[in-house]
């Protein structure tokens, strides 16, 4: 496509002023190792919590969110439990607070206030730290076969696509380097406001360019309804016949049973979600908040903030290439769709000169958003939890902040290395997704509510899952995304309990302290019969039934917040009223048995 020079130059305005921000806040950021990874904890929750949605809204996988509403309609707004979407609501709802509760910098030196600083805590938390490296160095992999092939459509130079996304993350690094989690959260802000003009632009665009007739003529039955059944029941054969084949393609249809798919993902999703955050971003802004209390507000507003903006950038884009690019791929005939032209077409087409830079700014922010975070999360394990630790624990702060500078360019090389090697976006995502945080699942959940998990057995779960996750797409190349986190959660699962059940317990001393510090609830009572021998007026969490109502009734509203929007751009305004009434209920629902008795430590 042709970009004006003006959108060109909008878009160098942006670069210039996250450099530019990076600059300002790098005197600061350099104080100290809290300072730089963590501000501190004197960012406002809300800010945060807007840093951490901006870092969600990744143009790689809002892309991937557009597919799945062209391709399976209102239906599509429950597959994204895969990842899955949700687990901010148990973040939200009690796990947030957990983790804060420890104080600690980094998710792996959290593991240690678990298991001790024995040699199955020493383990431990090798093991975490492994698998934070591998999952960063998989992110920007991600992030790498993305962002080229994105820019390569919109530029006019006969450039390479791995050359713009060597450009790209390298400005992007130098602000990260500069400023840390201060230049993290302060761009990741002017980031979010771009993105969120971007999708209502678009989104206006596409309900003024359409109206419902025009879209619910070129999709099949079916594709408006948000239900289904044990089948999928959505047959594109008369309309673009090739869609079917990308359902079929994507196994969201095992067997033709839509239904064993849907029950197969909530599984995994609730436990994925019971596991805790991975340690990420997430964890990073987690671990940044003042209070426990801020830490569970600060999840609960990244769904709040995220969805609804996305889903009207998404739905936009969907709608006018349903319209008025459905023509332009019926003369395809059987060839693959290449959904990823979706999005330069509507801007090509319907973008005027001027608006284009801004809304390709704002695109690049989504991309820049995910990857500064990465980062900056990668390069505190390595600085934190591998270099303070075993290398040079007495260094000055200085030293620490230098070795952080080094440390993320490291990383961001190392996760450019892999991006060349890797065959494409969708083979990274599902090893991400089904792989590698297969093998995450079982430890963690375990560590939350199984007193007699010990170190061990932490490390023999973390490290048995994370080469399972590594060998099960060698050897099973054909095997289905869900059977494959089966195989992997089920082998990690028996390494963490039989290496627990062969190995001493952790001591009483770390089991009861991290029981009176955490206090989850689940499977502690010999360590509640320790604590209360001391502490006879110590309470026991037994907020579980709360809690898991809590969540339920969470998904619900998250889920809501994903419709409205793109029933808002459909003009569907019956189930939109619907949809708001259930908004109404559950907000009201969750300010009195979630918000009102959030505790205050």
């Amino acid at each position: 496509m042709n970009i004006h020079g003006f959108d060109i130059a909008i878009i160098i305005a942006y670069f210039v002023t996250v450099i530019v921000a990076g600059i300002l806040v790098s005197r600061k950021a350099g104080e100290n190792m809290e300072s730089y990874f963590l501000a501190n904890k004197s960012i406002p929750w809300y800010v945060l919590g807007v840093s951490n949605a901006a870092s969600m809204f990744d143009i790689t996988g809002t892309m991937w969110l557009v597919m799945l509403l062209f391709v399976y309609g209102l239906k599509s707004v429950w597959l994204p439990w895969l990842w899955p979407m949700f687990n901010q609501i148990f973040l939200m709802v009690y796990l947030a607070v957990w983790l804060r509760r420890s104080n600690v910098l980094t998710g792996a030196e959290w593991i240690r206030t678990r298991f001790g600083d024995d040699k199955g805590g020493e383990l431990s938390h090798i093991s975490v730290v492994i698998f934070a490296l591998i999952s960063v160095v998989g992110f920007i992999a991600y992030s790498f076969q993305g962002i080229g092939k994105f820019l390569a459509v919109f530029f006019p130079w006969e450039i390479s696509p791995n050359v713009y996304a060597l450009i790209i993350m390298a400005v992007t690094t130098v602000y990260v380097i500069l400023g840390g989690m201060h230049s993290v959260v302060i761009t990741d802000i002017i980031q979010y406001i771009i993105m969120t003009v971007v999708s209502v632009f678009v989104a206006a665009i596409a309900m003024n360019k359409t109206t419902p007739e025009m879209v619910f003529s070129v999709v099949p039955q079916g594709w408006k309804e948000i239900f289904f059944g044990w089948h999928l029941n959505l047959d594109w054969s008369n309309i673009l016949a090739s869609v079917n084949d990308k359902i079929a393609g994507n196994g969201f249809d095992i067997e033709g049973a839509f239904g064993a798919f849907f029950m197969m993902m909530l599984f995994k999703g609730v436990l994925v979600s019971m596991a805790g955050p991975c340690p990420n971003y997430d964890m990073q802004r987690i671990l940044a908040t003042k209070t426990p209390k801020e830490s569970a507000l600060m999840s609960g507003i990244v769904s709040l903030v995220l969805f609804f903006p996305r889903y009207l950038l998404i739905a936009g884009i969907v709608v006018l290439g349903l319209v008025f690019y459905s023509p332009q791929l019926q003369t395809m005939g059987s060839q693959p769709v290449d959904y990823e032209q979706l999005l330069p077409y509507v801007i090509n087409n319907f973008i005027p000169a001027g608006l284009t830079g801004l809304v390709i700014a704002g695109l690049l922010a989504a991309f820049m958003s995910t990857f500064d975070s990465t980062i900056n999360a990668g390069a505190a394990y390595i600085v934190n939890d591998l270099y303070k630790r075993y290398i040079n624990p007495n260094a000055s702060d200085k030293r620490y902040i230098y070795i952080s500078y080094i440390c993320s360019i490291i990383v961001v090389v190392v996760g450019i290395s892999f991006g060349f090697v890797t065959d494409s976006i969708n083979s990274v995502t599902q090893w991400l997704v089904a792989g590698l945080f297969g093998g995450y699942t079982a430890p963690n959940v375990l560590k939350w509510h199984w007193w007699r998990l010990n170190g061990m057995g932490y490390f023999a779960g973390m490290m048995s899952g994370i080469i399972t996750a590594l060998a099960v797409p060698l050897l099973l190349p054909g095997l289905h995304i869900l059977m494959g986190f089966l195989i992997i959660l089920t082998i990690s699962t028996a390494a963490s309990i039989i290496l627990s059940l062969i190995t001493k317990p952790e001591s009483p001393e770390t089991l009861q302290k991290f029981y009176k510090t955490v206090r989850p609830w689940g499977f502690w009572t010999p360590v509640l019969k320790m604590v209360l021998q001391n502490e006879p007026d110590f309470k026991r969490n037994t907020n579980f039934n709360r809690d898991m109502l809590n969540v339920a009734v969470g998904i619900a509203w998250q889920t809501c917040l994903i419709t409205l929007p793109i029933y808002l751009v459909l003009k569907q305004y019956k189930p939109m009223a619907i949809t708001i009434a259930i908004l109404i209920i559950t907000s009201i629902f969750l300010k009195i048995n979630w918000y009102n008795k959030l505790e205050e430590n």
